[in-house]
């Protein structure tokens, strides 16, 4: 069901509760990279241009300890912040209280205010308790009592249940909404997987089948077809009865990988040759291969067949979702087959590309084509368990369109 949006809401007056996704580097006090700072903009310059009194909260790392706090203050983002909107942010730099209280209260239409680290409600008195990312109900409630309204565009965070969404959510007296990045999120996301243009695929790539089984069992169902690259199409390739060398290998998800080849029938798109490297290595000894990989040889990237196999599947596509790297990106000679992919869904105009997952949007980043692509997707969990089709606690809790 579609979910009330900020542009539904009545913001004239308003103290607007917002969750954003203000999770980003901080070095020497400054921040590093704000491109989430930057994506978050839209929906903070609506609310005070509709004279809403703008309240952010974001988490910033994982706090643990009490010597956690002071490198995770969000001061330095109320800094940047300010910067970016020419307009002061009033910084907070408590999570509850008095002086978190009366600074709401001072606040006049159009004004902002940031909130210190969400998490710093995960340790109270030294011990680490988890108010924040526990959802603890009360802290929920006293976050929900600041304001009038509540606007989630954190997508990030969406597949967790916090206190700072699905508490401020669960609480809020007046209607919650989505921002303008969650709303785009869940159409592209939402529209990617139930209902395509087709020809539809999906480029899984990454580590580990385990960590994509739900996603690979989800998209059986959905995508035309499903290209596997990455560590994980080794185990695929061991359970095809070939020799996989020292690659990475799941030994105990073999029997899995046959099952889902059994069910997959032609769909699942795998590699027909590997750049294998002597050791884990960038400056190993690498050649390509066909077949087997021999023992004391490891498997790294995709090779060029592979790469033009792949490109000769997605050439009709109306619709492509891809989630993790074809090699070890890190090393710039195993980022040959990354780059690659990430170059020839630039090119495809006529379709719906989105993309997601730290290194498949760092490749399309550095190949200067991120703009050539229909959405980049901020939440790489979040993403992953919307293509799992499993339901993402910080979007089900905003309240539902009439």
């Amino acid at each position: 069901m579609a979910k009330v949006s900020v542009t539904d809401l009545d913001l004239n007056g308003k103290k607007v509760l917002m969750r954003l996704d203000f999770n980003v580097p901080i070095k020497d006090g400054k921040v590093g990279d704000d491109n989430r700072i930057v994506a978050a903009l839209p929906t903070i310059k609506y609310v005070i241009e509709h004279n809403g009194r703008a309240i952010l909260f974001s988490h910033l790392g994982r706090i643990k300890k009490e010597e956690d706090k002071p490198a995770k203050s969000l001061k330095p983002v109320a800094e940047r912040l300010s910067k970016l909107l020419d307009k002061p942010v009033t910084f907070v730099p408590v999570t509850e209280g008095k002086q978190l209280e009366d600074a709401i209260d001072n606040l006049k239409d159009g004004d902002i205010l940031l909130v210190q680290n969400t998490r710093y409600e995960d340790v109270k008195d030294g011990k680490y308790v988890k108010r924040e990312s526990g959802n603890d109900p009360e802290l929920g409630k006293y976050w929900a009592s600041l304001g009038d309204v509540f606007v989630n565009d954190a997508f990030g965070t969406a597949h967790r249940s916090h206190a700072s969404n699905v508490g401020i959510a669960s609480n809020m007296k007046g209607k919650s909404a989505v921002g303008f990045l969650m709303e785009k999120e869940i159409k592209f996301l939402g529209n990617a997987v139930d209902n395509p243009e087709r020809p539809f695929v999906a480029i899984l790539g990454g580590a580990k089948v385990s960590d994509k089984i739900g996603v690979i069992d989800h998209l059986l169902g959905k995508a035309d077809k499903i290209i596997i690259g990455g560590g994980m199409a080794y185990t695929f390739l061991a359970a095809k009865g070939m020799k996989v060398g020292n690659s990475l290998l799941e030994k105990d998800k073999i029997d899995l990988a046959k099952q889902i080849m059994d069910r997959a029938g032609d769909k699942l798109v795998l590699p027909v040759d590997n750049v294998v490297a002597d050791k884990f290595d960038n400056d190993a000894n690498t050649k390509v291969v066909e077949g087997d990989i021999d023992d004391g040889w490891q498997g790294l990237d995709i090779g060029p067949k592979t790469v033009a196999l792949f490109e000769s599947v997605l050439k009709d596509a109306k619709t492509v979702v891809w989630n993790g790297p074809m090699g070890v990106f890190e090393m710039p000679n195993f980022a040959k087959g990354t780059l690659a992919v990430g170059k020839y869904l630039g090119s495809l105009s006529q379709a719906t590309t989105i993309v997601g997952g730290g290194d498949s949007t760092a490749a399309v980043k550095q190949l200067g084509v991120a703009d050539q692509l229909t959405h980049i997707s901020t939440g790489g969990g979040a993403s992953l368990t919307y293509l799992e089709g499993k339901v993402l606690p910080g979007i089900q809790a905003i309240t539902d369109k009439d």
